[in-house]
C-alpha cells in the first residue's frame, strides 16, 4: 500500500511540475508585421498590401515547436477522415485505420505539423482561421451573417421548429437574425457563429442535431454540437450533444445552465445559449480565433483556469477544421464586400520552428528534385504563385512577367508539373512549370516610368506604366517607396496609405538603372460642419463660429468665409461674424478649390440701447449662447446678472422655471421689457449635460455614445455641450471619457 501511495504522489508531483513549466512560459502579444519572425513577414506584407486596414498581432506562445507537436500527436486529439490518403493518417500499428469516431481516424504527425504551422495559411482565404472572434459592431451585420449562410438551407429562411410534443412552431425570425442577436448577447462574432454552424451541422436543416426529431430527445436542438463527444452507440455523438441541450449532461451547475439558456428547446435558445458557451469557454478566455480553439497553445487561458494545462481544452478534433471554416468566413466577407474592413488577426509563433513552412501531406517529397536555378516568369500577363502544386490551392501573390526568382524544387510529377520556388521577398510557393524559364536575358539599359495622374486619394491604387530598353531584357525590377507609411508599391501598383508626398522608384537589382515618379497622396474632404447653423445677433455684437472639415485628417482645410449681404452681417476669415444692421443674411463657408460648402443663417436684431444686461466675468456670452455657467440653479445664476430687464427662465420644452430649478443645456433665458415684450433670448450650454436635464451622469454618457455610433442625432447646443475639449470639433470618445471621469470624481469638467 505504501509503495502504491508513493507512485501516486510521484506522478502527481511530475504532473504539477509539467503544468508549472507550461504556465511559466507566458504568451506575449506584439502588434505589427515587424513583430513577426522573418519567415512570416513576406506573406503578411502581401496581405497588408491587398488590405491596408487589416491588422496583425504576433502571439509568441513560448512553447517549443517539438513540444507542441508531441502533445498534439497523443490521445486521439487530432483526426482526419478515413477516406484521406495514408500520408494524412497515423500509420502506427494498432492505430492505422482504427476509427476513433465514425469515419474518422488518428492524423499523422506530418498532418499535425502542417495544420499547426501558421505560415501555411497566411493567404487571403485561410488567414481567417486567425481572425479575432469577438463581436465588433463596426464589422458585424445581419446582412453579412445571411451572406455567410448562402448556399445552405439557413439562408433567408424563417425559423420553424418542433416542440417535444410534435407541434410545429413557425416564427417571424430568420436564422440570420437569431445568429446576429446571439453575437450581440454573447460577445462572440456572429460571422464566426454562422460559419461554426455550417461546419458542425452542414447545409441542411434536417441534420439530426437540429431536427428536433431524435427519439428520446424530441424538441431539443444543438447547433454547435456542444458536448457531442464520440460514442459507439448509433447517433452516439449526436445524442450526447442533445443530452447537453437537455440538462448540460449533468456536468454543469444550475447557474451555468441558466447562463447558457439550457434547455435548448428552441433554435433561438440553442443558438444564443451555445454562443454563450463558445464565448465563455473559448473566445473570451484567450482562445479567440479558430486556430486557438483547435490547438490549445495560448497561456492566457490558464489565467482563468490556473489548475489547468495546455493542449487539452480543444473545441474540435478535426485537425483541418480551422482550414475549412476559414473558407466559409472568407466567402462571407467577400460576398458582403467587407474584405477591406478593419479586421484583426492573432497569429501564433513557436520556439524553434522549422526554417520553412511544413509541406502539406498532399505534396509528395518524391515529386520534386532539389534545385537552385535562377528563373523568370515567362508569361504575357501575371504569374500566380500558389500555396501548393495545383490550381485548387490559393494564390499567395501574382508576379509580373519577366520577374526573376529562384526555383528550389523542380517538379517531376506525372502529368501537370509544378515547381517549388523562393521569391526574393522570402515567400515560398508553387508555380506551373510551363510558365518558368531559366534566366539568360540581356541587361536593362534604361527604365522610363509614366502615369496619367500622380495625385491619389488615400485608399486609391494606381498602376505605373514602365518601359524598359531593350524590350526583351528581363532583369528583375525592384520597386521602392521613399515612405511606405504614405504609399507602398508592389509590382508597379501604388497603394495610397496616408497623406503626404512620396517618391516611387523602379530600378534594376544592382540599382545602376532607375527612374522615379513623385506622387501626392491626399485625404479627400467629404463635408464642412459648423458648430452653429442658425444665429441671432444683436446689432453691434460679434460671435465666433467654428467650422471643421470631415474627416479630420483631410488634406485640404483651406476654408473661405463670405457673407451674402455684408450690409447686414460681415464675417472675417477666422469665422468671426459681426452684426451690422437689422435683417437676415447667410454666411457661406466653402472649401477652397472644391465644391464643398456649409451655411449659417444669421438674423440681426436691434434693441434699445437703454437696456442693460451684464453678467459676471466668469460667464461667457457668445452671440445668443451662455456658457461657463457654474451656478447649478436659476436663483444662483440671477445673482451673477446685473440688468434693468425682466428675466424669465424656460426649459427646452418651454416650461417656466422657478429659482430652485436646475439649469440645463438648451434652457432659455428670456429678457423682457416692462411692457412684457421679448427683447432678447439667450440659450445655455452646460458642458457634459448632453441630454439637457441639468445633470451630468451616465445618461449623458449613453446619449453621447449613441451619437458617436451614429444611432442618434444631436442639435447644435447639445453637440457643443458634448465637446468637453472645447476645440470646435464634433464630440468624440475622448469627450465620453472626460464625462466618465467627472462622474467618478476623478477630474471635474470645467465649465
Amino acid at each position: 500500500m505504501k509503495k502504491k501511495l508513493f507512485y501516486i504522489v510521484f506522478f502527481v508531483v511530475i504532473f504539477l511540475i509539467i503544468s508549472c513549466n507550461q504556465q511559466s512560459q507566458a504568451s506575449t502579444k506584439l502588434s505589427g508585421i515587424e513583430s513577426f519572425p522573418d519567415s512570416y513577414k513576406p506573406y503578411l506584407y502581401e496581405l497588408k498590401r491587398k488590405h491596408p486596414n487589416w491588422e496583425f498581432t504576433a502571439l509568441y506562445t513560448g512553447i517549443d515547436w517539438n513540444t507542441a507537436i508531441s502533445n498534439e500527436y497523443a490521445n486521439d486529439k487530432n483526426l482526419v477522415p478515413i477516406s484521406y490518403s495514408d500520408n494524412w493518417k497515423c500509420l502506427i500499428p494498432g492505430k492505422y485505420n482504427i476509427e476513433i469516431d465514425s469515419g474518422w481516424v488518428n492524423a499523422s504527425k506530418q498532418a499535425i505539423e502542417y495544420t499547426m504551422d501558421p505560415r501555411n495559411f497566411l493567404n487571403e482565404v485561410r488567414i481567417f482561421q486567425f481572425e479575432k472572434l469577438t463581436y465588433d459592431e463596426n464589422v458585424n451585420s445581419e446582412s453579412g451573417v445571411n451572406k455567410i449562410l448562402y448556399g445552405t438551407e439557413f439562408y433567408n429562411k424563417m425559423v420553424s421548429y418542433r416542440q417535444s410534443n410534435g407541434n410545429v412552431i413557425n416564427t417571424n425570425d430568420t436564422y440570420a437574425h437569431l445568429i446576429m442577436n446571439a453575437g450581440v448577447y454573447s460577445g462572440v462574432s456572429p460571422y464566426h457563429l454562422a460559419a461554426r454552424i455550417k461546419q458542425e451541422v452542414g447545409p441542411f436543416l434536417s441534420h439530426s442535431s437540429i431536427s428536433g426529431k431524435v427519439q428520446g430527445y424530441e424538441g431539443l436542438y444543438n447547433f454547435y454540437n456542444i458536448g457531442a463527444t464520440s460514442s459507439a452507440e448509433e447517433l452516439g455523438a449526436i445524442k450526447n450533444g442533445l443530452k447537453y441541450a437537455r440538462n448540460g449532461n449533468g456536468g454543469i451547475s444550475n447557474e451555468e445552465m441558466q447562463n447558457q439558456l439550457i434547455p435548448w428547446n428552441t433554435p433561438e435558445r440553442a443558438i444564443k445559449g451555445g454562443a454563450v458557451f463558445i464565448g465563455k469557454s473559448y473566445i473570451l478566455v484567450g482562445q479567440n480565433c479558430l486556430y486557438l480553439q483547435k490547438f490549445d497553445v495560448n497561456n492566457d487561458r490558464l489565467s482563468s483556469s490556473p489548475s489547468s494545462s495546455l493542449f487539452w481544452h480543444q473545441y474540435m478534433t478535426n485537425c483541418l477544421a480551422p482550414y475549412s471554416e476559414s473558407k466559409s468566413i472568407y466567402n462571407g466577407y467577400n460576398s458582403s464586400n467587407m474584405l477591406n474592413s478593419s479586421i484583426g488577426f492573432v497569429i501564433p509563433i513557436y520556439e524553434n520552428m522549422p526554417s520553412q513552412p511544413v509541406n502539406s501531406p498532399n505534396i509528395g517529397v518524391n515529386d520534386f528534385v532539389s534545385d537552385n536555378t535562377k528563373v523568370y516568369a515567362n508569361v504575357s500577363g501575371n504569374l500566380n504563385v500558389r500555396t501548393g502544386p495545383g490550381t485548387s490551392y490559393e494564390v499567395l501573390i501574382s508576379i509580373p512577367a519577366k520577374q526573376t526568382f529562384t526555383r528550389i524544387g523542380r517538379g517531376i510529377q506525372n502529368g501537370e508539373r509544378w515547381d517549388k520556388v523562393l521569391l526574393d521577398n522570402g515567400m515560398i510557393g508553387y508555380v506551373f512549370q510551363s510558365y518558368v524559364s531559366e534566366y539568360t536575358a540581356p541587361k536593362i539599359s534604361s527604365i522610363k516610368l509614366s502615369v496619367n495622374n500622380n495625385i491619389l486619394n488615400v485608399g486609391d491604387k494606381k498602376q505605373i506604366n514602365i518601359k524598359v530598353e531593350p524590350s526583351d531584357a528581363i532583369d528583375q525590377i525592384v520597386w521602392t517607396s521613399s515612405n511606405i507609411s504614405i504609399a507602398n508599391v508592389q509590382n508597379g501598383e501604388v497603394t495610397a496609405i496616408s497623406s503626404g508626398n512620396v517618391t516611387i522608384t523602379a530600378a534594376t537589382a544592382d540599382g545602376s538603372v532607375f527612374d522615379s515618379l513623385d506622387f501626392v497622396i491626399r485625404v479627400p474632404a467629404q463635408s464642412i460642419n459648423l458648430d452653429v447653423n442658425n444665429l441671432q445677433l444683436i446689432k453691434g455684437k460679434t460671435m465666433q463660429i467654428n467650422a471643421y472639415v470631415s474627416p479630420p485628417d483631410s488634406t485640404n482645410k483651406d476654408i473661405v468665409w463670405s457673407s451674402e449681404n455684408s450690409k447686414i452681417a460681415t464675417v472675417n476669415q477666422n469665422g468671426e461674424i459681426s452684426a451690422i444692421s437689422e435683417g437676415e443674411t447667410v454666411i457661406n463657408v466653402k472649401l477652397k478649390d472644391e465644391n464643398i460648402m456649409a451655411k449659417c443663417n444669421v438674423k440681426v436684431i436691434e434693441i434699445d440701447n437703454s437696456y442693460d444686461f451684464n453678467v459676471d466675468k466668469s460667464i461667457v456670452l457668445n452671440g445668443d449662447e451662455i456658457s461657463s455657467v457654474t451656478s447649478s440653479n436659476v436663483g444662483d445664476f440671477k445673482k451673477l446678472v446685473d440688468t434693468n430687464l425682466n428675466m424669465e427662465f424656460y426649459d427646452s420644452k418651454g416650461n417656466l422655471l422657478d429659482d430652485d430649478s436646475l439649469i440645463g443645456t438648451g434652457y432659455r433665458l428670456c429678457l423682457r421689457n416692462d411692457d412684457g415684450d421679448e427683447v432678447y433670448n439667450y440659450y445655455f450650454i452646460i458642458y457634459g449635460d448632453v441630454n439637457g436635464d441639468g445633470l451630468i451622469n451616465s445618461l449623458d454618457v449613453l446619449v453621447l455614445q449613441k451619437y458617436i455610433l451614429e444611432m442618434k442625432n444631436l442639435d447644435e447646443l447639445y453637440l457643443k455641450a458634448g465637446n468637453i475639449s472645447k476645440n470646435g470639433q464634433l464630440p468624440s470618445s475622448l469627450d465620453v471619457l472626460k464625462i466618465q471621469k467627472h462622474i467618478l470624481e476623478i477630474k471635474n469638467i470645467e465649465q
